[in-house]
């Protein structure tokens, strides 16, 4: 308990999945959290869920397609709280068109809310960490972003693209800011439904060694385990949390 006490932690793509468990999560464990997503019920139930257990948050609504709206979660998470100590850039967007039929807007939606959305939280808290000394921001990759596969050309090619900003971020934005990345295999969420369930995305499931899909707390975990002084001498990283799926 307390690993993140007085801190002050936003989480994107809060409002369900991965991003609701992390924000409990740091809640339990002290931070004030600020979650965005597009659901305002869903949203007020994961900051109702966080005060009902003790902890304490306020959400959102934002649409994280749309760049010119991404910037204000800092200022407004500033105007709250007064501060950003940990950034979770975990809002992403799935497309399941092969390379042939991805149209222009659909490639340049799934890059603006899985890259271009964490460059621009990025730049703009920054300068708050690095004036107070410290801060985290934790990236969420995929395995995606290791190997190619038939059909997800815009979501693959985003999340290759997002192996790379990670490890910029990092060397550019230390020592004061450390910045690391999660990547996901097969975990139980609504996006994991809308690519069809573990059913259609059996190989992958049977590629790792647990054989087995994760759950959401499985990813909250390490996310917790990045913002908290525990991995203090950890950066640049990508951390795979995909049963030991072998890309």
């Amino acid at each position: 308990m307390d690993k993140l006490k007085g801190k002050v932690a936003i989480v994107t793509g809060a409002t369900s999945g991965m991003g609701r468990e992390t924000a409990k999560l740091f809640a339990k464990e002290g931070a004030k959290v600020v979650i965005t997503g597009r659901n305002e019920k869903r949203a007020k139930e994961v900051v109702d869920d966080i005060e009902k257990n003790g902890g304490e948050a306020i959400y959102l609504i934002v649409d994280m397609t749309d760049l010119n709206e991404v910037g204000k979660i800092i200022d407004k998470t500033v105007d709250a709280y007064g501060t950003v100590d940990i950034l979770f850039n975990n809002a992403g967007m799935l497309s399941l068109n092969p390379l042939l039929e991805v149209s222009l807007e659909e490639w340049n939606k799934v890059f603006n809310v899985n890259v271009t959305a964490a460059l621009i939280l990025a730049q703009k808290v920054a300068p708050i960490m690095k004036e107070k000394g410290k801060g985290v921001i934790i990236n969420t990759s995929s395995i995606a972003g290791y190997a190619g596969h038939h059909g997800f050309a815009a979501y693959i090619s985003s999340k290759h693209a997002m192996e790379g900003l990670n490890k910029s971020m990092a060397y550019e934005l230390g020592p004061e800011i450390r910045v690391n990345a999660i990547a996901p295999g097969s975990i139980k969420t609504a996006m994991l439904d809308s690519a069809g369930g573990e059913e259609a995305l059996d190989y992958i499931i049977q590629g790792c060694t647990l054989k087995r899909c994760g759950a959401p707390e499985d990813i909250a975990s390490v996310a917790l385990f990045l913002a908290s002084d525990d991995s203090a001498y950890v950066s640049g990283q990508s951390i795979r949390v995909d049963g030991g799926y072998e890309a």
